[in-house]
């Protein structure tokens, strides 16, 4: 007979990946997801002893997380993009606003950490949709009880009866809760448009887009852009809204001689780049997470994470060896 450390392993261990993306669609942060995931597990395990098979392991393991979720949520403040500070700039040379490192800025979601190719397709799409920045940072918005009301509802397909008995409220409550939090998703454009998901597109224009970057070819990176391209960048409260103000700010203010390497990847279900630049001692620094969004064939959203500690997520490096 396996031991109940091997049960509950065997049992808890397949939800693993689909519990972190649940911990970091409520809680906006790759990291704050990883800890309340850690403490879900640790709760179920002691729990495990009493618990009854009422429901499913999988039903009962977000129960915890989603508790665990609001508990982490009672003392943190809401996950921020730019484009949440305040209106987009359409001047490129508009000075930049001072980095603001103590804001609870969003963070990016690597796909390696949360999906398969195993996986059925239709389950990678709804994640990928699901965990979408400008749908994530819409989430932020809404408080702790109406995000998990929605995320349980619409996107786990959870029944009201069992969304209400987790969050202590009546059904009426709950679907008072779930009116209010979609009526917020609707009026948020960004979090309903549609991202195009094509595996050969992305690719496609993705090595386009480090090829245009690595040789500061600005003609060739502003042919990849939409006319209403968006460029965030935390941090820097400063946004900008317009494939002239984004070709701008790049023409002017990024490639300007700084000698870059870029490593393709995936976050938030879109194509990603790592960016490194090149020091003085001749190695490439880790510098930013860069996150395309792709609509109708170009590129309609950049968000640029001037974060290197995220790298470590990524399973990247923070410093390449030396150039050739």
């Amino acid at each position: 007979m396996p031991s109940p450390e091997t049960e509950f392993t065997r049992l808890t261990d397949p939800h693993r990946r689909e519990l972190l993306v649940h911990c970091y669609r409520m809680l906006g942060s790759f990291h704050d997801a990883e800890d309340v995931l850690q403490e879900t597990y640790l709760r179920a395990w002691r729990a495990y002893p009493k618990f009854e098979g009422r429901s499913s392991v999988r039903t009962w393991l977000y129960r915890i997380a989603t508790r665990a979720c609001l508990t982490a949520l009672e003392s943190s403040g809401r996950r921020l993009l730019p484009s949440g500070l305040g209106i987009a700039s359409t001047d490129p040379f508009v000075p930049l606003a001072e980095q603001r490192p103590e804001v609870p800025w969003l963070e990016p979601l690597p796909d390696s950490a949360v999906g398969t190719d195993a996986e059925d397709p239709a389950t990678i799409a709804i994640r990928h949709e699901s965990t979408r920045l400008a749908f994530v940072a819409a989430l932020q918005e809404l408080p702790a009880r109406q995000r998990a009301a929605l995320v349980l509802r619409d996107v786990l397909q959870w029944p009201a009866a069992d969304v209400a008995e987790l969050l202590e409220l009546s059904v009426a409550a709950v679907n008072s809760a779930l009116q209010r939090a979609r009526a917020h998703l609707a009026g948020s454009t960004r979090s309903e448009e549609d991202v195009t998901m094509s595996e050969d597109l992305d690719a496609d224009i993705l090595s386009q887009f480090v090829t245009a970057f690595e040789t500061s070819d600005l003609a060739a990176l502003t042919a990849l852009l939409r006319h209403d391209v968006e460029l965030e960048m935390p941090p820097i409260p400063t946004w900008f809204s317009g494939r002239d103000a984004v070709a701008g700010f790049f023409g002017h203010r990024v490639m300007t001689g700084v000698r870059r390497r870029l490593i393709p990847t995936h976050a938030n279900g879109c194509p990603a780049v790592a960016t490194y630049q090149g020091a003085e001692d001749g190695k490439w620094h880790a510098h930013s997470i860069q996150v395309l969004e792709i609509r109708d064939g170009a590129i309609a959203r950049i968000y640029a994470f001037l974060d290197p500690t995220l790298f470590e997520s990524f399973a990247l490096p923070a410093v390449l060896p030396e150039s050739d």
